[in-house]
């Protein structure tokens, strides 16, 4: 089972209309984020996604974004690591993402 992030702060964005249905997403993807549903890539479910930015940089068409190793699930992941809680710096300082964490 993969663990689970802070809820609704990753930066995953996925542009359906550029997709192609190659797969590739969720081959690559080590929890599961992706699956293939009429030719085209869905998210399964955003906050299991680790922000590693793999399906990024194997997507042929640019149809997914991520800024990787950053963000929450960098945090959580350090933060499980030393065994304190997670701390970021998108305490509304991100305006991209327009979420706040922590």
């Amino acid at each position: 089972m993969a663990l689970k992030y802070l809820k609704g702060v990753s930066t995953l964005k996925l542009d359906v209309n550029k997709c192609i249905g190659c797969g590739m997403c969720s081959e690559v993807c080590p929890h599961a984020v992706f699956k293939i549903e009429a030719r085209k890539a869905v998210i399964l479910d955003a906050d299991l996604c680790m922000e590693c930015g793999a399906c990024a940089e194997n997507c042929p068409v640019q149809a997914i974004s991520i800024k990787k190793g950053v963000g929450c699930a960098a945090a959580v992941i350090i933060g499980f690591i030393r065994g304190t809680e997670p701390t970021c710096d998108c305490g509304g300082s991100d305006t991209d993402s327009g979420s706040s964490c922590c």
